[in-house]
């Protein structure tokens, strides 16, 4: 069988009859190739549209958790500001039972000594009315 002497040099025809540099399987594998790389790409793109998404989604996740936690730590500080002015209020009061206690205590002693100035009054006024 006598090599065909284009073929020797390199060159080849395809299906189409057209000159070709690489061999037919070659060209036929590269074009595979090509293909399949195209669809690579396609896939990755196509991976990289929904990472976007997922990205998106847990950027959004993120931020309403971050909202939350604000709301948290502001709801615990205003109840603990409560908690004070509360606590604050009972001492106030506590601090004007005392006062009152006191000023309760001072009126009962001032009524004793009354009390007592008017019996020696009382006392002092009847004897006079019975020397007289």
């Amino acid at each position: 069988m006598a090599k065909d002497p284009l073929a020797e040099a390199g060159f080849h025809f395809d299906e189409l009859n057209k000159l070709r540099v690489l061999e037919p399987d070659v060209s036929q594998n590269t074009a595979e190739l090509k293909e399949e790389c195209r669809e690579f790409a396609d896939k990755i793109g196509h991976f990289h549209k929904i990472v976007d998404g997922l990205i998106s989604t847990v950027d959004g996740l993120a931020k309403e958790a971050e909202t939350e936690k604000m709301k948290a730590i502001g709801a615990r500080n205003l109840l603990s500001s409560v908690a004070k002015q509360r606590e604050e209020h009972q001492q106030l009061l506590q601090a004007l039972i005392a006062e009152k206690k006191m000023q309760l205590e001072r009126y009962r002693v001032e009524y004793e000594a009354l009390s007592q100035v008017e019996a020696e009054q009382s006392e002092f006024i009847n004897q006079f009315i019975l020397q007289k």
